[in-house]
């Protein structure tokens, strides 16, 4: 048998009320969307995902790894090995991307459930990260938002994949070209009716009447939905209990495209008790409903932190153009220059200590050095070092400073000198900062963003971040 036996998500703190986008109607509103910030992508949310749901994990375990996204970094280069690499899952595992359709999720995961029964891998990752860019004012930008959703398949995992049924029906309802910056749709009524409604809701009774199954044996519903209305229309056509149906979140973090249905089922097993069936619907080209049992109690992960604090954990930004300068749709931003960048040769030499944020234990005495270096500073031990990670420890702020005149999205970019628990000590940026108060000595955690995407090249590095919950500032 396989089954899931850890899950993590992300939830970007940046928040965007959704009133921004609706300034010439002047109505203020409560509604949000998750939004990304200038330094995430769907590897990087992808990544921090994985990391909460590999936490107390055995990562040696790992042997295959699935990124699922619809935005990904690349048209031509594997986002899943970086996320590998960032992970520090040994250097034998087998990486995938998914994408394309928003329902490469139930693809991922019923190979990854294939992978683990039929012993080709003894645990496989699958991570899913999407941020869906709209039109600026358009009515699929208050409806769109970022997040992401991981879980680990084992061959003891509690929550069991009982059945699927999976669905193909072509249709132009919602798409985006390959060289194009935002998503399309045709008429909505249309794009509902004959491809929501119809396609989910055929491959959900198909998938009941194979089983046997009467609505009333699901316990909770997670499915993908492009808004709070036709959710709640399909919930009904279905002869569902809405209690059972998982909260879209719709107004609080929107329509995460390839992660949506990821990330309610995560939603669900927090609350889900032995012997709950769950019943998860993704949508995209067709339908694909699986039906998951879960036999036991999950096993707390002392990482994971759970999504009511994600959610509470958040940044307002207080204008539409910090959200356009974000999505790089900022007219008055003047774009980066191609010519620069890292090279290529850099990258590999440096891989390492950037993407996988190893530093180097000297044998002799202990000492941890960031970056690596050959002689240590302490005993002066000359190449006789053994790997250091860093990614998974938490940190104190030795200095700092705020930037006010560096180019970015939100100001104050802050920066300093971080000490690693275990001794290390690294310069890094700050994720995340909102005005909070900053003193020496504060804790922090580890995150993995975007530097830059000079040259072509997307530039991944560490940053520092404060715990969540920190005290709320309005800035943006």
């Amino acid at each position: 048998m396989a089954g899931i036996s850890s899950y993590g998500v992300h939830i970007p703190r940046l928040r965007m009320p959704l009133s921004l986008a609706q300034a010439a109607a002047g109505k203020p509103s409560s509604a949000e969307k998750a939004l990304a910030g200038s330094d995430e992508d769907s590897l990087t949310m992808a990544v921090a995902a994985a990391a909460q749901c590999l936490s107390g994990q055995d990562r040696g375990l790992v042997d295959q790894l699935y990124l699922v996204s619809t935005t990904p970094v690349f048209a031509e280069k594997s986002a899943a090995a970086i996320a590998a690499q960032a992970l520090n899952l040994h250097g034998g595992v087998l990486t995938v991307d998914y994408g394309a359709s928003l329902k490469a999720g139930a693809a991922a995961l019923r190979a990854a459930v294939d992978a683990v029964r039929g012993g080709t891998a003894r645990a496989v990752l699958v991570a899913a990260a999407d941020m869906r860019t709209a039109e600026p004012y358009s009515a699929q930008d208050l409806q769109f938002g970022d997040a992401a959703a991981a879980f680990l398949v084992t061959a003891d995992g509690p929550l069991r994949l009982e059945a699927d049924c999976a669905l193909n029906r072509p249709l132009f309802d919602v798409w985006r070209e390959a060289d194009a910056a935002t998503v399309r749709s045709w008429e909505e009524r249309f794009v509902i009716q004959h491809g929501y409604h119809a396609a989910l809701g055929a491959a959900v009774r198909q998938l009941l009447e194979t089983q046997g199954l009467r609505p009333d044996a699901i316990d909770a519903f997670a499915a993908f939905a492009p808004d709070a209305r036709s959710h709640q229309e399909l919930v009904r056509r279905l002869g569902l209990e809405p209690a059972r149906a998982v909260d879209p979140l719709f107004g609080r973090v929107g329509n995460c495209g390839a992660a949506m249905t990821p990330l309610l089922l995560a939603q669900a097993l927090e609350q889900a008790r032995a012997g709950d069936r769950l019943l998860a619907g993704f949508y995209g080209d067709g339908a694909h409903a699986m039906s998951w049992r879960l036999e036991r109690a999950l096993a707390p992960a002392p990482g994971r932190i759970p999504l009511a604090r994600q959610l509470a954990a958040r940044i307002p930004v207080m204008s539409y153009r910090t959200y356009l300068q974000c999505r790089g749709l900022d007219v008055n931003t003047p774009p980066v220059d191609p010519a620069n960048g890292i090279s290529a040769t850099v990258h590999f030499r440096e891989q390492e200590a950037d993407i996988a944020f190893t530093g180097a234990r000297c044998r002799g005495c202990g000492t941890e050095h960031f970056p690596p270096t050959r002689v240590c500073y302490r005993c002066h031990r000359r190449d006789d070092f053994e790997p250091a990670p860093l990614a998974q420890r938490g940190g104190r702020v030795a200095s700092y400073t705020k930037d006010h005149f560096f180019p970015a999205a939100r100001s104050p970019v802050v920066a300093g000198m971080c000490e690693v628990e275990g001794g290390a000590r690294v310069y890094v940026q700050m994720a995340d900062y909102n005005g909070e108060p900053l003193r020496v000595g504060q804790p922090v955690e580890f995150v993995f963003r975007r530097i830059h995407r000079a040259g072509g090249k997307p530039a991944y590095f560490w940053k520092s971040r404060l715990p969540g919950g920190a005290e709320e500032n309005h800035h943006g």
